[in-house]
């Protein structure tokens, strides 16, 4: 028997946008790794195909290493109403919908805010809009020239936050190079760190290989916390 439960719900985003969203929770008999602090992940890019089944690898994990974890499909994606933008500001407004619903809804007074790829910059910009959140991490920001095109304006919210942060990227990510990640964090405030995957790729640290080491590296830094 499983150690942790799965639930669905709606949560209802500022603009009457409908979220699909996925309760991953330790089971009531369970040891808690932390009854105050949940996890909340954001996916990639929605309009690439993009939704919170990506994510529920590492929601399992976690959840059965004792900790709450919260997916969702952002607008447009999924079982969501609404229409995905293509900078993602919008979708900032789900972020914070969710992690708020969260932390009314799930006694949580913490939230660490953890985004793949797209979900990186998205949730970066909800950061500081959200009291409870204690901490961020990004699997795979892309910070390339490319995706600055579209994700750009993202940058500037995450690199001034205070609030703790961790950047987990693959060497050989195709979006952003260890060049380009370590040249943007070096103007960083607050707490920052990087973890870098030795020969992995953009989309394999999608994939569910890698979740496992995700996971390691997340309960990593919330211990530290």
């Amino acid at each position: 028997m499983s150690n942790y439960t799965v639930e669905s719900c709606k949560v209802e985003s500022t603009d009457r946008v409908i979220l699909h969203t996925r309760l991953f929770k330790p089971r009531e008999d369970a040891k808690r790794a932390d009854d105050g602090l949940g996890v909340v992940l954001v996916h990639p890019y929605t309009v690439l195909g993009g939704c919170q089944a990506l994510l529920r690898g590492m929601a399992s994990e976690l959840a059965g290493r004792g900790l709450v974890a919260v997916t969702f499909d952002m607008r447009g994606a999924g079982k969501s109403t609404g229409r995905p933008s293509l900078t993602g500001f919008a979708e900032v407004k789900d972020v914070i919908a969710v992690c708020k619903w969260a932390c009314d809804n799930l006694s949580l007074r913490r939230i660490l805010l953890v985004g793949s790829s797209a979900g990186a910059p998205i949730a970066g910009s909800a950061v500081d809009q959200i009291e409870q959140v204690v901490g961020y991490v990004s699997i795979g920001y892309p910070f390339g020239m490319i995706s600055s095109i579209l994700f750009g304006r993202h940058h500037k919210s995450i690199l001034q936050s205070l609030k703790p942060k961790l950047f987990i990227m693959g060497t050989r990510d195709g979006f952003t190079s260890v060049k380009q990640l370590e040249s943007k964090l070096s103007g960083a405030a607050g707490r920052v760190e990087k973890r870098l995957i030795e020969g992995a790729g953009h989309f394999q640290m999608e994939g569910p290989a890698f979740d496992a080491q995700m996971v390691s590296i997340i309960l990593e830094f919330i211990a530290s916390l």
